[in-house]
């Protein structure tokens, strides 16, 4: 994301080189696993639930401000 915004600028300066491996022999392991069976659902129940009434007002509030200057 921060490419996007133009906060990163990344310029690749040396290639990259993997070394040289040689592997012989090994094996991986092997499991018998047994797991729980799980049933996931829903149901209906009648339950208490409160009754908010929610209202707004307007306010003059000192909010943050960030400037950016892209990367270049």
């Amino acid at each position: 994301m921060a490419f996007a915004f133009g906060l990163i600028d990344i310029n690749q300066t040396k290639e990259t080189k993997l070394p040289d491996v040689s592997v012989q022999g090994g094996q991986a392991p092997a499991f018998d696993v047994d797991t729980a069976k799980v049933d996931v659902g829903s149901k209906n129940a009648d339950i208490t639930v409160p009754k908010v009434e929610v209202g707004t007002t307007e306010a003059q509030v000192k909010v943050p401000t960030v400037d950016v200057e892209k990367a270049k």
